[in-house]
């Protein structure tokens, strides 16, 4: 009997591949009940912000992946000398980018035509907190420690959530200001569970230049694909509220929102590839059928999400956001295809990052660059944004698979 219940047990992976379904569903809460709150047009400035803490989630995650890489390979006295290093230096980047967000908010209220400078201020503020909450997750992660991960991820959605809304409707503030605050105070949450003794260990070890230059390695090379991912995720939000009206923007928003929903179950999966594919590697074992397993999960899920949008998109847009964003229901199947497709090409090219293999980040990058500019020049509707994006993501995923079976046929040469 004991046995049975044993193996019936959750293990860690599952209990955190629960936790990151429930964080994403919790986020999708928040945006959407902004989202009926506020209406399209103040919903556009509301998603600048959304957008701009995905952004800077991406540039954190440079350090997260490199501090789980390197707590992987890392034992001992060279471990704790690594998370100090990366502690310091993760915290003067966060304080830089900070400084450059606040320094530059009139500019950017003008760029995106946002109603006030000071949402960016406040948000500036809260960037070096997310950089520390960063490196804390790379080292769980790295470590396997699912179950505190969890609680950081948790933490950050839960008290976002709690503490916007709470502002918003207690009372009755619809300014973005409300919504950075928020977003500032689910930083200082989502650094539970936080060690402060192991930014300073009490005897530092000098790491070896061997060790110093594989770290400066893959983290550069890890920074140039997370701007990649800023660029692909991002870049046709910002370019909108750019291009086109507040309404416009806004209904384009609530469109990016309900299709990006299978880039964030995929990267659940990623969060779990990366130390699998690291310590088999370091045990000598195949990796391949790991890469396979993940890709057919979001395979299955993608294909599922486009039925889905296809079949009912007006029912959908309407549940979720209302009768006001209904004008987007033709394109949401068509959104949902173009981040399927960056989704499956994202899992390949962090499969290749694990394993110190990076043309397809640099693949990758050439075509976030391809993207972008297609919107800069081909944007006379929202249709034609979509477009674009179905274009440069089809063809970087045709190019990512042909990678792929290059690798494998050469492999078997040799």
């Amino acid at each position: 009997m004991i046995a049975t219940l044993k193996s019936k047990k959750i293990s860690p992976e599952q209990l955190f591949m629960l936790s990151v379904l429930v964080v994403n569903g919790g986020n999708y809460l928040y945006n959407l009940i902004l989202g009926r709150l506020l209406g399209p047009a103040q919903f556009a400035d509301a998603a600048v912000l959304i957008t701009f803490l995905l952004v800077l989630s991406f540039a954190a995650m440079t350090f997260q992946l490199v501090t789980a890489k390197f707590s992987v390979l890392f034992e001992n006295e060279v471990f704790k000398s690594f998370i100090s290093k990366v502690y310091k230096n993760a915290l003067l980047v966060g304080v830089l980018m900070g400084i450059l967000i606040i320094m530059f908010a009139n500019q950017l209220q003008n760029l995106f035509n946002t109603s006030s400078s000071n949402m960016f201020i406040v948000f500036g503020c809260g960037v070096p907190l997310y950089f520390l909450m960063s490196v804390n997750r790379g080292i769980f992660q790295g470590k396997k420690a699912f179950k505190a991960l969890s609680i950081t991820y948790q933490g950050e959605m839960l008290s976002r959530l709690i503490i916007t809304l709470g502002l918003i409707l207690i009372f009755d503030i619809q300014s973005s200001v409300v919504i950075a605050v928020g977003i500032l105070a689910s930083f200082v949450f989502g650094l539970i569970p936080f060690k402060f003794p192991s930014i300073i260990p009490k005897k530092a070890l000098v790491l070896s230049k061997t060790h110093s230059k594989e770290i400066k390695s893959f983290f550069i090379i890890t920074a140039f694909y997370e701007l990649t991912q800023i660029i692909i995720n991002n870049s046709d939000i910002l370019l909108v509220k750019h291009y086109f009206e507040s309404y416009e923007a806004g209904l384009y928003a609530s469109l990016a929102l309900i299709g990006r929903i299978v880039y964030f179950i995929a990267w659940m999966f990623v969060m779990l590839l990366l130390p699998t594919v690291v310590q088999l590697k370091k045990e000598g074992k195949e990796t391949a059928p790991t890469l396979f397993k993940y890709v057919g999960y979001i395979a299955a899920i993608s294909i599922s999400i486009i039925v889905v949008c296809l079949s009912f998109p007006e029912t959908i847009i309407t549940l979720l956001f209302g009768d006001s964003y209904i004008a987007m229901a033709p394109l949401l199947w068509k959104y949902a295809v173009a981040t399927s497709m960056f989704a499956i090409s994202n899992i390949f090219a962090y499969y290749y990052l694990s394993l110190d293999k990076y043309v397809p980040v640099v693949i990758s990058g050439l075509f976030g660059m391809l993207q972008m500019g297609l919107v800069i020049f081909y944007h006379d509707s929202l249709e034609q944004v979509v477009h674009m994006q179905i274009i440069a993501m089809l063809l970087l995923l045709c190019i990512q698979l042909s990678f792929f079976k290059y690798n494998q046929l050469k492999s078997k040469i040799a």
